[in-house]
């Protein structure tokens, strides 16, 4: 249990579900932090009554847990995870909920400009990695990565591959062949515990790099002899794995030192704070 601030003088309270790995906040500290109403659970019935879609849907917005009351007793409560607490702060006529309402607006018209013009969402991505901290250099072959990754994917589906179990085993023969590790061996390397840490944004230089290679490699083997089979697929994957694998050997011999290590790029503003406080800091 934590309680994160959204505003100066009021606490959220919020639990982790370790089962689907993200936060849940309590919605009448939220709405009572918006409102200031002193009976926030009657102003949360009012708002379902006014809102008809919000209640329709409340069961799906809303997940019962069991939080630390002010008395200090555990007692379940109203939750929402993110997506569905920003459903909610549309709701609430409130001039403290406008810069979230602000925010979310302008969200959702940059992604239309991106859809229209995919260079914005390159740009928006690497205005995000300016921010976290990352150097200029390291952010040119994340985005680099992400861009052969997609055409790595972009092959795969041409063969006839659509599940995401199929992916993840296609990219785990890859990363196998080129570090010795699984992706989920390698995040446990790394110390990388949620599933929503992305293992790349952890690597270094050298470890972009030849992730880079065993996947551009996969993509021109596949190009080049169209497999026709998911085992045809693994096997492919396997070979361009292969070839990032015995270059970053060599690489670890001239170097004397392991490609792979175990730092990782965990900067403190990479935490829930940021998810309910973004557009409050948007607007000051």
């Amino acid at each position: 249990m934590t309680n994160i601030k959204l505003f100066q003088d009021k606490k959220i309270r919020s639990v982790w579900n370790e089962e689907e790995e993200q936060w849940y906040f309590s919605i009448v500290d939220v709405v009572e932090a918006l409102t200031d109403s002193k009976d926030p659970k009657q102003y949360i019935k009012r708002l379902r009554s006014r809102d008809e879609g919000l209640n329709l849907n409340w069961g799906t917005i809303c997940t019962p847990l069991e939080m630390t009351a002010l008395d200090g007793k555990k007692r379940k409560v109203q939750t929402a995870n993110i997506k569905g607490l920003f459903r909610i702060i549309q709701s609430i006529p409130s001039p403290k909920a406008e810069p979230f309402k602000l925010w979310l607006s302008q969200v959702g018209y940059e992604r239309l400009l991106e859809i229209e013009n995919p260079e914005l969402a390159q740009e928006r991505m690497k205005e995000l990695y300016e921010q976290k901290g990352y150097p200029k250099d390291w952010i040119d072959k994340r985005l680099r990565g992400i861009a052969i990754r997609q055409n790595l994917t972009d092959e795969w589906k041409k063969c006839g591959i659509t599940e995401e179990r199929d992916f993840a085993i296609l990219t785990a023969e890859i990363s196998k062949a080129t570090f010795g590790m699984t992706p989920s061996e390698y995040k446990e390397f790394k110390g990388l515990t949620k599933k929503n840490q992305n293992l790349r944004d952890h690597m270094d230089d050298l470890e972009l790099i030849f992730t880079m290679l065993g996947e551009r490699v996969t993509t021109e083997i596949s190009q080049k002899e169209q497999p026709e089979t998911f085992q045809e697929s693994k096997k492919i994957a396997r070979r361009g794995g292969n070839v990032a694998g015995i270059a970053r050997k060599e690489t670890e011999k001239e170097l004397g030192r392991p490609v792979s290590n175990t730092s990782n790029f965990l900067p403190e503003s990479d935490n829930h704070n940021d998810l309910l406080t973004s557009a409050n800091n948007e607007e000051n």
